[in-house]
């Protein structure tokens, strides 16, 4: 059971009151019984602990113009911009609130369907900000492996904190990120608890996946997933990106053999039969963008303005 802290249930009713009722602070210093300071506390604590998310409805005219722009020049099945705030230094701000809003709504469905969920950032950010949906007539199920280098639970693998929010039955992978060897993965993907989750992943209905560069700050490093000599080993073969572990170069193609061998990821669903929808903004990460969007690893894209600008500009 739930353990209820008596604070957080007194900002919850003012975040309600202020968002929801509508009621001014001094109304709710007296439907409180507090002062209007302390109203003012609750409904700024309620912010603060995640308690109240906000959504705006009201399409913007330049975001809907660039996601038909887009939607044009790259053959997408979906795209959504939202707008950039110019002062943030933030490659999640709008885009993970706008990915909670599309996997609220396809989990939203009455009819049974996979879900299929990458890594990363993005996602992660996203998956905080799902409220409680209630689809037990659905599979939510992760293209990645959840199991750091160190043998530790892979910190942006997703699944596992979608299931306290979404309840739906899921199906981790109970794998590394990227084996040691080539004949390791095929080992792990031939054992049989792992095949019927292979093949949950290969039938997803939508998908949802982060786009990593393979910069300097490439997660790939950064979580110890791969060594600075296989960054290089990539990059100097054309790389640019990746999705799920899977490098990719400027055409949007996977690198033949380094890491690509290793990787015991899902492959990527089949973008004939499943939305493939990519979550990513930010200068870093365009080549990485304009490579998966080109080359068809992804049939959907939720990015921001800036980044919405500069892709249509490269070409």
């Amino acid at each position: 059971m739930a353990t209820i802290n008596p604070k957080l249930d007194d900002a919850a009713r003012a975040g309600w009151l202020y968002y929801v009722a509508g009621n001014t602070q001094d109304q709710i210093a007296t439907k409180l019984g507090v002062s209007r300071q302390s109203a003012q506390r609750l409904v700024s604590l309620a912010v603060a602990e995640g308690l109240v998310k906000v959504r705006i409805d009201h399409p913007i005219a330049q975001c809907l113009s660039l996601a038909k722009d887009l939607t044009e020049r790259f053959g997408l099945a979906f795209c959504e911009v939202v707008p950039s705030d110019p002062g943030s230094n933030s490659t999640t701000l709008g885009v993970a609130q706008a990915v909670a809003a599309e996997i609220e709504r396809w989990l939203s469905k009455s009819e049974p369907i996979v879900l299929a969920m990458g890594t990363g950032r993005t996602l992660k950010a996203a998956v905080e900000q799902l409220p409680s949906i209630d689809g037990p007539q659905h599979k939510v199920v992760s293209l990645t492996g959840n199991i750091a280098p160190d043998g530790s639970a892979a910190y942006y693998n997703v699944v596992f904190t979608m299931a306290d929010t979404v309840k739906s039955r899921s199906f981790p992978m109970p794998l590394p990120v990227i084996a040691s060897s080539k004949a390791e993965r095929e080992m792990l993907h031939a054992q049989a608890m792992i095949r019927p989750t292979l093949e949950l992943a290969a039938r997803a209905d939508v998908t949802f996946v982060g786009i990593g560069e393979l910069g300097p700050n490439a997660p790939l490093v950064l979580d110890g997933f791969v060594s600075e000599a296989e960054l290089l080993a990539l990059r100097k073969a054309g790389a640019v990106g990746e999705i799920v572990g899977w490098a990719f170069d400027a055409d949007g193609a996977l690198i033949d053999g380094i890491t690509n061998d290793r990787v015991a990821s899902a492959p990527i669903p089949d973008r004939s039969r499943s939305l493939v929808i990519a979550a990513a903004m930010g200068r870093a990460k365009l080549p990485a963008i304009a490579a998966a969007i080109r080359g068809g690893l992804v049939n959907g894209l939720i990015t921001d303005e800036a980044t919405a600008k500069a892709l249509l500009e490269m070409h």
